[in-house]
């Protein structure tokens, strides 16, 4: 602050409007890792919480000047709210923003009950909606389970072809899918584009140094994830199927443009959450370091969004480079790696001032996209 840093406005709002699910996806961090304050939660977050929310968002975004934000309905399920209570809550968010600003709401489901009623619904709206889906049948089927043990894909399959073809496509922001190195790249990669997704997400599974993430041996150097990776790099750079979120950001933070995700790259965090109580958190994804790690004091009934803005572990995922540890200030791909997500950091001895639990296999896709990049630059400069 005395050298003159100023903390940034949140643009996007994640709401998690149902704190409990209808699968029990053996990857999920609300529910199998670090963090279990889900099993205090309400199930759905109040008309009286929700009516609240929608007030501090449209003061944050006056405060602040701001013309447009980003609203994501969350979970647990999200659906399990109800297409009532999602569509007050929309609404509620819509009236408190001044005149003529935007408010671009989505939700992330697992698409289990995402029928016509909630399409149409939604399709009303403009709520765009994203669904996990981590492959083919046995790829999906290894983790994103019901609880009985039954696999999901089959009824996940219908319900994103019910999005994908025909009226709804336009509602289709994209796919999620949860990186598991014993799935064959290629073949995940070929089941995702079969349902047309205008982008698809590759998430790290969570982990850290304390926990690491699976196949990923905290002091190995090897390079699982870039190496399952870097063949859908090279296939996706040549023909460009769909936007790979991932990919792209990397592409971007090489040519000198900011990152637009808290994954990759320095750019500062922009992202609050609110429970279903109405507790104020930062990332949920910390909740897979440990428990309470996520948390803050604040609550809508009481506080303003501003008042997160000066918390130091809200500040610490700001400043960039200045807290970042050591080893990744002086790394060569800072700049395009940023230390990876902030959660992925995490060591029970040392706190988050470490490079990512997934340093080799970062630095290894980094550099083999600039790599490609820079020959495919230099070899249209020898064209001219």
């Amino acid at each position: 602050m005395a050298s003159g840093w100023k903390p940034h406005a949140f643009r996007q709002f994640i709401l998690k409007i149902h704190s409990r699910c209808d699968l029990a996806c053996r990857h999920c961090y609300v529910y199998e890792m670090a963090d279990q304050n889900w099993r205090n939660q309400p199930r759905r977050m109040s008309e009286a919480i929700a009516g609240k929310v929608a007030l501090r968002i449209g003061e944050h975004a006056t405060t602040h000047g701001l013309t447009e934000v980003d609203v994501i309905l969350h979970g647990g399920e999200p659906l399990l709210a109800g297409p009532e209570f999602i569509a007050y809550v929309v609404r509620a968010i819509r009236r408190e923003m001044d005149t003529g600003s935007v408010v671009n709401v989505s939700i992330q489901t697992n698409g289990l009950r995402l029928d016509e009623e909630f399409l149409k619904l939604f399709e009303q709206l403009g709520i765009r909606v994203g669904i996990s889906l981590d492959g083919d049948a046995a790829a999906h089927d290894r983790h994103r389970l019901f609880r009985d043990g039954r696999g999901s894909h089959a009824l996940v399959s219908e319900a994103i072809g019910r999005l994908s073809r025909g009226r709804y496509h336009g509602l289709f922001s994209g796919l999620l899918c949860t990186i598991d190195v014993r799935n064959d790249p290629l073949k995940t990669y070929e089941a995702l584009l079969a349902f047309d997704p205008p982008a698809v997400d590759f998430l790290l599974p969570h982990g850290n140094w304390s926990t690491p993430p699976p196949f990923r041996d905290a002091g190995s150097s090897s390079t699982p994830y870039a190496d399952w990776l870097i063949p859908i790099f090279d296939r996706w750079y040549r023909t460009a199927e769909t936007e790979v979120r991932l990919f792209t950001e990397i592409l971007r933070l090489i040519t000198g443009r900011p990152s637009r995700s808290e994954s990759i790259g320095l750019s500062p965090a922009l992202l609050a959450v609110v429970e279903t109580d109405g507790s104020i958190e930062q990332s949920d994804i910390l909740k897979s370091a440990y428990h309470g790690a996520a948390a803050t004091p604040l609550h809508v009934l009481r506080d303003p969004f501003d008042a997160a803005l000066r918390l130091p572990s809200l500040v610490a995922r700001q400043i960039g480079v200045e807290a970042l540890s050591p080893v990744c200030r002086e790394c060569e791909i800072v700049t395009a790696c940023g230390g990876g997500l902030y959660a992925h950091r995490y060591d029970e001895n040392s706190g988050f001032r470490n490079p990512s639990v997934y340093c080799p296999d970062l630095f290894a896709l980094v550099s083999h996209i600039h790599r490609v990049f820079a020959e495919d630059v230099a070899r249209m400069r020898g064209n001219r």
